[in-house]
């Protein structure tokens, strides 16, 4: 058993919107409709829905649109907007975890709540993690083909991996379908990751640092790959790759949405 922890308290502001509830599945479902789905099927018994103030009551109205969530899973809402210093722009993906850290007991996952990653994503991230070590991470990677758009370009966290083994991620801007110089196979990140419940101390004490250099920053964001980074850099951190053949599916602007649609219905 884990819980997933849902970050969903993004602005979406190049989507012009809630991005995270936007109707993508068939049957009017959004991302996180999948991703609660597909987690619970892996295993987890908890969910854990990092928002904002301003969209909870949305979140939750969307769930009880569709019947509510499932009675046999433990859910928590947290407000990453009452977690440190007042801003608009939210302090960015580690402080979302950190801020879900009071909610969470034992292993979990981590996971955009505008992504579909799949169902059998989860199952090997739920199996990787069983017996997760205190100093140990695990990160889903996904063939950098199966996450590529069919038209313009994306930046992509290009993985280095030495067995199983993570050793760095490298940003690459401006990859396509027909521009890209990268076989098709490469791994690449799409923040789908599983951390012990000791992961969060490391976040406390990185997002001080943070505050302490950046703090004055209306946009600087505390980002999960850096705080993972940072960790691995010190050798507090081992992060273990575990690989999935799914499709990754996300919208980044509202255009993307019909072609969102078309990939969910074909599966």
């Amino acid at each position: 058993m884990f819980t997933l922890v849902v970050m969903a308290a993004g602005l979406g502001s190049r989507f012009g919107g809630t991005k995270q509830l936007a109707q993508v599945g068939p049957n009017g479902e959004a991302f996180l409709d999948f991703a609660v789905a597909d987690a619970q099927a892996a295993g987890a018994d908890r969910v854990v829905l990092i928002v904002r103030s301003d969209i909870e009551a949305d979140v939750k109205r969307h769930f009880g649109s569709r019947g509510g969530l499932p009675a046999d899973l433990e859910v928590a809402f947290v407000r990453q907007n009452e977690h440190g210093p007042s801003r608009p722009k939210p302090w960015g993906t580690a402080h979302a975890v950190l801020s879900a850290a009071e909610a969470v007991t034992g292993p979990f996952a981590v996971c955009n709540a505008d992504d579909y990653y799949g169902p059998t994503a989860y199952a090997a991230l739920a199996q990787a993690m069983k017996g997760i070590a205190d100093n140990e991470a695990w990160l889903c990677g996904y063939r950098l083909d199966h996450t590529l758009p069919a038209e313009g370009t994306v930046t992509r966290g290009v993985c280095q991996v030495v067995g199983d083994r993570l050793t760095g991620i490298v940003e690459q801007e401006g990859i396509s379908q027909t521009g890209n110089e990268l076989p098709a196979d490469t791994i690449v990140s799409m923040n789908l990751w599983a951390f012990s419940p000791r992961f969060a101390d490391s976040l406390q004490e990185g997002f001080a640092q943070f505050l302490s250099d950046h703090g004055d920053s209306p946009t600087a964001e505390y980002l999960l790959p850096h705080a993972v980074a940072t960790e691995m850099e010190r050798g507090a951190l081992t992060v273990r790759v575990v690989t999935t053949n799914e499709t990754w599916i996300g919208v980044t602007n509202p255009n993307d949405l019909e072609i969102a649609r078309a990939a969910l219905k074909s599966r």
